[in-house]
């Protein structure tokens, strides 16, 4: 079967939520997101945000492509989860982390208020809810405690009380919340969520990638200025690593193509495909396959292993190249990263993707799914992805 074909993509979805059924609803609250490769729980009482309105996003995703009532109730027993024990409302935030549904770690982060605007827009466009005002709500807080006006992004980081705003600028949160705003406006198709989108398109993917060769670094000052040296001595920080993330490029590309499709300019297509060449240049591994994870500001790879998710982004946002240009290269890219995935990524016996693998396509652990760290949001979401455009494309 082709893996561009409807079929391949819907039956991979499911295949993925299948690995997760037998053991993923934790009856007492929320779902389970620590799994090893066969499935079973580990650390059954940690949950982080990232996760749980991933799992949402996971099931909207499923009930809007399957029109399952399972999957409608799975989506509003984790947005349950979310408005309970997530959601502090004596400091008005979201908690980062729980255990046992206790607090750990009640630091804001703009990150996470990204994902509980997308899971808000996914239950929208799902039909699982009937208003907006939850995506309202989420909007009013990224504005009012995140935004910076004069530099015309949001700040990342803020303490548990909202005294304190970290300086540290960067990328990451912020493409995250593009993705956010672009579901809203498509949810809601108010015209406030795609202006800011689109303002953070052009911040990062034009003016700051200026100032790093039109790559775009992760990481900057409270001034702006390219932070070359942060975390320097942590390349493999779950959120801020070191170096060009080769995936953050193609991403990038596809929330380009994305933002096109609502408000087409020139430069969007431009620019995604420069990215998208330009990392997979460099970061392809002509060896042993697959796109290798970040390369230092000289061009030379700075960590060699290969990550699900920069797989997944990385074919979705080649078919998304190969229908806005019409360039068969692009397709001929989708078809090898997905040879590569099926190879190496994909369990085929326990089912769903492995999390990492190092350059030689070996495991370095037993863990497939971990809290913050992994749902398989990226692979469910980029094959849900690439089915919109195909079908959008085959009815223009």
């Amino acid at each position: 079967m082709s893996y561009r074909s409807r079929e391949h993509l819907v039956a991979h979805i499911k295949s993925i939520l299948e690995f997760y059924e037998p053991t993923i609803v934790d009856p007492s609250g929320g779902f389970f997101q620590n799994f090893k490769d066969d499935g079973s729980v580990f650390d059954g009482d940690g949950r982080h945000l990232v996760s749980s309105t991933r799992m949402v996003i996971n099931y909207c995703r499923a009930y809007e492509l399957f029109q399952e009532e399972e999957y409608r109730r799975r989506a509003l027993y984790g947005l349950q989860f979310v408005t309970q024990y997530h959601w502090d409302e004596q400091r008005h935030g979201y908690n980062w982390t729980l255990n046992a549904r206790l607090p750990t770690d009640q630091t804001n982060h703009c990150y996470g208020l990204a994902f509980v605007l997308l899971m808000n827009a996914a239950l929208l466009s799902a039909r699982i809810v009937d208003d907006g005002v939850a995506i309202d709500e989420t909007f009013e807080m990224l504005e009012s405690r995140f935004w910076l006006v004069e530099d015309g992004l949001y700040a990342d980081e803020a303490s548990a009380d909202w005294s304190q705003l970290e300086s540290y600028r960067g990328q990451n949160a912020n493409m995250h919340t593009c993705e956010a705003l672009l579901a809203a406006f498509e949810a809601t198709a108010n015209e406030r969520y795609l202006e800011r989108a689109y303002a953070l398109a052009h911040k990062f993917a034009v003016e700051l990638a200026r100032k790093s060769d039109n790559l775009i670094w992760e990481h900057f000052t409270n001034k702006l200025d390219v932070d070359w040296d942060y975390n320097r001595d942590d390349p493999k920080n779950l959120y801020r690593p070191w170096g060009f993330q080769a995936g953050h490029q193609t991403e990038w590309a596809k929330l380009l193509l994305t933002l096109h499709d609502f408000r087409p300019e020139d430069w969007m297509i431009e620019r995604a495909a420069d990215l998208f060449d330009r990392a997979l240049e460099l970061a392809w591994d002509g060896e042993y396959g697959g796109i290798q994870y970040g390369f230092n500001p000289q061009g030379e790879i700075c960590d060699d292993d290969k990550y699900f998710w920069v797989q997944a982004e990385s074919f979705a946002a080649a078919a998304r190249l190969g229908i806005a240009t019409g360039e068969q290269s692009y397709w001929g890219w989708y078809d090898r990263i997905w040879d590569y995935a099926d190879k190496h990524m994909i369990d085929k016996h326990y089912g769903a993707w492995f999390r990492v693998l190092d350059r030689e396509n070996n495991k370095l652990s037993d863990k497939k799914s971990t809290a913050g760290g992994k749902c398989d949001y990226h692979t469910i979401g980029a094959c849900w992805d690439v089915i919109k455009v195909l079908q959008k494309n085959s009815s223009a």
